[in-house]
Formats: C-alpha cells, sequence, structure tokens
C-alpha cells in the first residue's frame, strides 16, 4: 500500500507546501519526503528526506542536502506492571542525542521526561485527560526553572481547540483543528508574544490531504 500525504501552510508573507510518500513493505514502511524548497526554482534536493521505519522499533531518516542521519530507536519495557515507553534519537550532523520516556499509569494519566544528553536540556511533562474530552499538559523545564502548559479540548468529534502557553519565552499560541477523512484537514494557528509592547499575532493556516494508493 502507498500513502500520500500533502500539506500546505499559507502565512501573510509567504506560503509553504511538503509532500510525503510512503510504502508499506511487510513490516517496514519506506518514506520520501519533499519541501517547497525542492521544487522552487527548478528540481534540486534541497528539502529533500527519506526514511525507513519499522513502527515500534525504530527510524532512520537521511537528510540529502545535509548528508545528515538520524537515528532513532523505540522499545516498551513493563514498570510495576505499567507500559514504559522508551525513545533513543541520535542525530549525526550535530551529534546530538535525545532520551525519551512516557509511563502510562493509566488511560486517562501519563509522566513523560526528555534529556538531551551532555546539556542540563531536561523536561518533565504530565499529561491528564478529563472525561476524554479535555487534555491538561503541564510542562516543567529545568533550564530556566520554567513551566509550560498546554490545554486542549474535542468539539463535535473531529474538532480539536488547543492553547499553550510558554513562559520562559512569554509566548501564547492558540490552534484550531478539524479533520476529516473525506475532505482531510485544516488547522488555523494563532501566536502572540505577551513581551511584546505591540502584541500583534501571527496568524496561519495549514490544510492537509492524505491519500491511499
Amino acid at each position: 500500500m502507498v500513502k500520500a500525504s500533502f500539506k500546505a501552510r499559507y502565512e501573510p508573507d509567504k506560503v509553504a507546501a511538503a509532500a510525503t510518500v510512503t510504502v508499506n513493505t511487510g513490516d517496514v514502511k519506506l518514506r520520501a519526503s519533499i519541501t517547497d524548497a525542492t521544487i522552487v526554482n527548478g528540481p534540486t534536493l534541497n528539502g529533500l528526506a527519506l526514511g525507513v521505519e519499522k513502527p515500534g522499533f525504530f527510524i532512520v531518516d537521511y537528510n540529502v542536502p545535509k548528508k545528515d542521519f538520524r537515528f532513532q530507536f523505540m522499545n516498551t519495557i513493563k514498570l510495576a506492571e505499567k507500559p514504559l515507553n522508551l525513545t533513543y534519537t541520535h542525530s549525526k550532523g550535530d551529534e546530538r542525542t535525545v532520551l525519551d520516556g512516557s509511563l502510562v499509569i493509566d488511560p486517562d494519566n501519563k509522566v513523560s521526561a526528555n534529556h538531551v544528553l551532555g546539556t542540563g536540556d531536561t523536561k518533565f511533562k504530565y499529561t491528564y485527560i478529563h472525561g476524554g474530552l479535555t487534555t491538561f499538559e503541564p510542562c516543567y523545564c529545568l533550564v530556566g526553572n520554567t513551566w509550560n502548559l498546554s490545554v486542549s479540548r474535542k468539539f463535535y468529534g473531529n474538532d480539536v481547540f488547543r492553547a499553550t502557553y510558554q513562559a520562559s519565552s512569554k509566548n501564547l499560541g492558540l490552534e484550531w483543528l478539524r479533520s476529516s477523512k473525506v475532505n482531510g484537514s485544516f488547522k488555523i494557528i494563532a501566536s502572540m508574544n505577551l513581551a511584546d509592547e505591540k502584541k500583534v499575532p501571527k496568524v496561519a493556516v495549514e490544510t492537509t490531504w492524505d491519500l491511499e494508493i
């Protein structure tokens, strides 16, 4: 089976596009993705990425213009009879290694941690789903001793409204997402820096279409 995804992003000063094609070959998926940098001003390799994935086990991505590999390995173990999901990600180009772990306490509660090796960049996040519709995600960052908060709410089955706040940068973000298997999905994004005197919001619109062949 071949799956294709097309995404377009519209902003007041620019328009960007991206496409991803995924081919299932048994347990392994082959993936190729491009951005508008690949085709604007003539075909180039800019924005071209190739990937191989075995869901739940590993992902290998290759950025063609940067000649950079990214390796990701996943595993799940039991901790006190609860699933603990572990992810190891290494980018060869910038020698950056990230460890992620998430412990699923029950369907409504999850705790997770993210750490960049060799740095003090560590984040802890708690996810709570209330009534199956509203999700609260407070996040604590050791660097800067700051908190981030995300709250999302489902409406009418296919609509999601999300608000985020980053204390370190004082950025407030609002998103409205509507998904449809027939008409694709679209997202309206607005962001504002509360530290800016003018407080002028930035608005963008994203549309995505998924096809199966």
